[in-house]
């Protein structure tokens, strides 16, 4: 009966893909098959370092045998037991790694979903890594012509974003996200993508690129004559009026609140600065003399 002690059969692997004066050639059927044994003996003993470093190699094994799909599998499993030691550098490489497999065997969902369940492993730990590989995801999708499975992933990265208090890149994020729904006609959730970026320029105090994201989105017809269009409009009016209670009310009105979460607690924070600042500024504008010497 042969050995079921994980160590024996690592090493027994190890030899048979050495090469010695007695052995010229790798014996990677076998020995992939005693690292899966060995790997599942140590996940089972929860030996998760020494699991992880035997599905790293039963997932090299798979690769010398021409099957990326159980290279990739093995991979991921590598990558769950690596976020289990804590290890995030190994986390963010091995899922990039499964990811690149799944692509050699043409399978860009799952290419994506194991970018996405490094992102999420990544959240706490290493933030600006998960949005990285959270955007990857979305482009394997975008590219494959399937924007709307990356509508969850628009909305992780976005949440991600506004942890990190990075709003223009929030906002930025969430246009694309309009970009992508108008590609595969899902008009509600590009009107609330476009919607939630001008809230996110209002919760930052960024009134100017508020208005100019605005005036961008409404020149797209399905927003400017939709209720979320019309909310930003109203938002706008009452900022520029210095109208608190107003802002206040829009923040509770029903529109915004069917959006994401996240975006709801910022809208209900509006506003956050000054806004009686922006009625001056506005009526100064109105008020400004033409200079009829002034040729600019």
């Amino acid at each position: 009966m042969a050995s079921s002690d994980p160590n024996k059969l690592m090493a027994k692997a190890d030899k048979l893909t050495k090469l010695s004066l007695t052995r010229w050639s790798a014996d990677w059927k076998s020995a992939t098959q005693l690292y899966e044994q060995a790997a599942i003996g140590y996940r089972v003993a929860k030996n998760h370092e020494k699991a992880k470093i035997a599905f790293e190699k039963a997932s090299k094994g798979q690769e010398m045998l021409s099957s990326p799909w159980d290279a990739a599998k093995h991979m991921e499993s590598a990558a769950a037991l690596a976020k289990e030691v804590g290890n995030w550098t190994e986390v963010a490489d091995f899922y990039k790694r499964a990811s690149e497999l799944y692509m050699v065997c043409g399978r860009p969902q799952p290419a994506s979903d194991a970018l996405a369940k490094g992102a999420r492993a990544l959240e706490d730990a290493v933030p600006d890594e998960a949005i990285q590989l959270y955007t990857d995801a979305c482009s394997i999708l975008e590219e494959d012509d399937k924007e709307q499975m990356a509508f969850d992933l628009y909305r992780a990265a976005t949440c991600v974003y506004i942890k990190l208090e990075k709003y223009t890149d929030a906002a930025t994020f969430l246009l694309r996200w309009g970009l992508a729904a108008d590609k595969c006609s899902a008009t509600n959730s590009q009107c609330k993508a476009y919607l939630s970026a001008i809230i996110v320029y209002l919760y930052a105090h960024d009134f100017k690129q508020a208005e100019k994201c605005y005036n961008d989105c409404s020149q797209i017809d399905v927003f400017l004559r939709n209720d979320h269009g019309r909310c930003a409009s109203k938002l706008l009016s009452a900022y520029s009026e210095g109208d608190i209670e107003e802002i206040k009310r829009l923040g509770q009105s029903s529109t915004i609140s069917n959006l994401d979460h996240v975006i709801i607690r910022l809208a209900r924070k509006l506003p956050t600065g000054e806004v009686s600042a922006l009625k001056t500024e506005a009526a100064e504008e109105q008020e400004e003399p033409l200079d009829e010497n002034d040729l600019t």
